[in-house]
């Protein structure tokens, strides 16, 4: 399988049917956490996060860091003792991401720093953040505007470590908006258009340096991720897509990905991997039912577990990846039976 492929001008294309990983890892040791996905996913390869190990890699400790006002202690909870300190037009600190909820980031982007193949990066999208700083006391407008700032720099400083330690390195760089779970509810303080501006703002925080996604863990409203603009779109397999095959059909159709979700995190797995690649087809069927191209489906998909697997041991976090990669060997051998059937 290639790991690589150029197209005509600017266009990156991931490789078909590779399988990835979601951020968090249950590991207690770097190093190990990191060879685990150079090992088991080595065709795109992404950097976890080991939240048991540290605290502060967890995602909102990790994305709140450095965020002028914004106190993160120890166990990775955030408070706010003063709001009128918190500057939306402050640098954001830590620019070189040598602080402690980085570790992690540092070690995976040290030891790839030779590829010249496709890593994926995550973290925490600016919806959610704004919300935890809601809770701690922001209003929702000073909220957001925190949220957006920081996130859009911590992207930067992110990609602008990559490019030094490891610069032949094609990154995808998604954003993780669990807070999106639940679709456009009252408590989000936005409308559609300001959920739309929130993302796109993060997304173009790397264009031109990355391709760009959106992970969500559960049924959202899918058109309005789809509007901020990705390359890439992250969702579990069920989480109601299927009622926006319109929407997603036209980001297939447009050279979008899909990193599918196919393999259950919230449920027990059982032995054999073929029922998460019966549910993966299921879905596919929907869709194209409902107008997505089939080809397409297949040609421009990733596969991932549904979530992180922090909460999970490793012997679990194994399994998973096992039923990933049988999956993954599934999409590729159809996409390249696509391939021969027309020729390419």
């Amino acid at each position: 399988m290639q790991a690589l492929e150029h197209m005509t001008g600017d266009e990156t294309v991931l490789p078909p049917g590779a399988a990835s990983s979601v951020g968090s890892l249950p590991h207690l040791d770097r190093a190990e956490a990191v060879d685990f996905v150079l090992q088991r996913t080595p065709v795109l390869p992404a950097a976890p996060t080991l939240p048991r190990l540290e605290p502060l890699e967890m995602m909102i400790p990790q994305a709140a860091w450095g965020i002028t006002g914004v106190q993160v202690a120890a166990a990775g909870t955030i408070s706010i003792p003063d709001v009128d300190v918190v500057d939306p037009a402050a640098p954001l600190g830590d620019p070189g991401l040598e602080d402690a909820p980085f570790g992690t980031w540092r070690l995976f982007l040290d030891r790839v720093a030779g590829r010249t193949t496709p890593v994926k990066l995550q973290l925490t999208g600016p919806l959610t953040l704004g919300l935890t700083l809601i809770q701690a006391g922001l209003t929702p407008q000073r909220a957001f505007e925190v949220a957006a700032a920081a996130v859009r720099q911590r992207a930067r400083h992110l990609l602008d470590r990559a490019d030094r330690v490891a610069p032949a390195v094609p990154l995808l760089v998604v954003f993780d908006e669990p807070g999106l779970v639940g679709g456009l509810r009252p408590e989000l303080e936005l409308c559609p258009d300001g959920v739309i501006d929130l993302l796109s703002g993060a997304l173009a925080s790397v264009q031109d340096r990355a391709l760009s996604g959106v992970h969500c863990c559960a049924a959202t409203d899918w058109r309005v991720v789809l509007q901020a603009g990705p390359d890439l779109l992250s969702l579990p397999v069920g989480a109601g897509v299927t009622p926006y095959a319109a929407s997603l059909g036209g980001f297939l159709d447009r050279g979008g990905w899909v990193a599918w979700g196919a393999v259950a995190t919230n449920e027990p797995l059982g032995e054999q991997p073929s029922r998460s690649w019966r549910q993966l087809s299921s879905q596919w069927c929907e869709l194209v039912q409902n107008g997505c191209d089939p080809v397409l489906l297949r040609r421009q998909a990733l596969v991932t577990p549904a979530c992180g697997l922090a909460l999970h041991d490793v012997a679990q976090a194994e399994h998973v990846f096992d039923v990933a990669e049988f999956v993954a060997g599934k999409i590729h051998d159809q996409v390249m039976g696509i391939r021969l059937s027309v020729g390419a």
